[in-house]
């Protein structure tokens, strides 16, 4: 009887799954700009226990200073603690034989199937993060970091090198600490055209990467852009914008195999499963709309969930939206 290569033969979980997670940031284009930061005090949050991480914080001080005269006291001030909060979000899928048997016969498999998953869960993460900005950005503390041009008339209300430096004005004195920006390839076409995009060749192998006014351009058409009405939305980050954790647990499996025999040619199923914690900087996590254990991507969009709980400034994420023409 001739042996069957079956999935379990090929994947050895406490290999794939550490691959998965690394080829996935890998990949990321946000990890690459620098946007999305991954440190290991994130990854052990979001591997602890609850769904609900609190994290404490010292506002900064206030108060005008005192001049001195003879036989004076001063009025001492006080310091205000508050709290930023994160959500551990939790998520999984599986595929089966027939989405697989092709690269079953790859000289890796193990690494091609790892490929596929890592890309398939990099556009995920990135998914994840449009519909945690839509959020943010509607919740009312969050008003001042938008500017919104698409209802203009005419030039005043299209993307362009002034208007970016209008929504870079947002953050005023602190609008250095901007240093990407994440938009629709209709909207990159659009700046391409007027020669304001530079394509930038960082590795010698590598591709070409967009940079516009100095910032590095993350180009996903998950990006918000209306084709009839021509509107866009871009997002203007600062390094370390939205922290990362990849968590894991004893008791949670990560990575499963199995076959079910009984199919005349034999079925196979690898099922993976992913624990991470994704926040924006100083927007607090509300939990004010959320029906089972982990937020969906449409709860993620629910500005009810969301407070901004960092001074406007400290928040290195604007939302700008605009019109191509």
């Amino acid at each position: 009887m001739s042996k069957i290569t079956s999935l379990k033969n090929v994947i050895q979980p406490e290999v794939f799954t550490p691959y998965v997670i690394k080829r996935t940031m890998e990949l990321s284009a946000l990890i690459k700009s620098g946007i999305l930061v991954n440190n290991k005090e994130f990854d052990e949050l979001a591997s602890g226990p609850n769904t609900l991480i609190n994290m404490p914080f010292w506002e900064d001080l206030q108060g005008e200073e005192e001049t001195v005269k003879e036989g004076g006291f001063y009025t001492p001030n006080g310091i205000n603690a508050n709290k930023d909060v994160a959500r551990k979000q939790m998520f999984g899928n599986s595929w089966g034989a027939n989405n697989l048997a092709a690269l079953l016969s790859g000289s890796d498999p193990m690494a091609a199937i790892g490929d596929l998953v890592a890309a398939y869960w990099q556009r995920v993460i990135q998914a994840r993060l449009l519909c945690t900005l839509h959020g943010i950005f509607q919740a009312p503390t969050m008003a001042d970091k938008v500017h919104d041009i698409s209802g203009e008339t005419g030039a005043k209300s299209l993307l362009s090198g002034e208007s970016f430096i209008d929504a870079g004005q947002k953050m005023g004195d602190a609008k250095d600490l901007l240093t990407g920006v994440m938009m629709h390839s209709a909207a990159e076409a659009h700046l391409a055209k007027r020669k304001l995009i530079e394509y930038i060749q960082e590795h010698e192998q590598g591709p070409r990467v967009p940079y516009f006014m100095n910032k590095r351009v993350v180009v996903d058409d998950s990006s918000p852009y209306e084709t009839a009405k021509k509107t866009g939305t871009a997002y203007l980050f600062g390094a370390g914008a939205i922290a990362l954790g990849n968590g894991s647990h004893p008791k949670i499996e990560e990575t499963e195999t199995d076959r079910d025999t009984m199919s005349h040619a034999g079925e196979d199923y690898l099922v993976n499963r992913r624990i991470i914690l994704m926040h924006p900087r100083g927007v607090k996590w509300e939990e004010n709309a959320v029906k089972d254990d982990f937020p969906t991507r449409e709860e993620l969009k629910d500005g009810s969930n969301w407070e901004r709980v960092y001074e406007s400034k400290a928040i290195r994420i604007v939302k700008f939206m605009f019109k191509i023409d």
